[in-house]
C-alpha cells in the first residue's frame, strides 16, 4: 500500500465524519453497504497525494529558478 500523505484538518475532519459514519452502519448491520463512503474516503486520500505531489513539484520548481537566479546574478559581478 502507498504511503500516506500528510493531510489538511479538513481533510482529517472528513476522513473522522466518514469514518464514524462507516462505523455506525457497522452497528447497524453487517450487511450494510458502506461503499459509498469508502469511495468519499478513497477519493480524499487521492487527492491529497495529488495536492503533495503538486506541492512538491511547485517547490522544485521554485528551487531551480532561485539557483538560476543565483547563478545569473553571480555571473553578472
Amino acid at each position: 500500500m502507498a504511503k500516506d500523505p500528510k493531510f489538511t484538518a479538513k481533510e482529517m475532519a472528513q476522513l473522522g465524519w466518514y469514518t464514524a459514519r462507516m462505523a455506525k452502519r457497522g452497528i447497524a448491520s453487517e450487511t450494510v453497504y458502506q461503499g459509498d463512503l469508502e469511495r468519499k474516503v478513497d477519493r480524499i486520500i487521492d487527492s491529497a497525494r495529488e495536492r503533495e505531489a503538486r506541492q512538491a513539484a511547485d517547490a522544485a520548481a521554485a528551487a531551480k529558478a532561485a539557483r538560476k537566479a543565483a547563478a545569473k546574478a553571480k555571473k553578472r559581478k
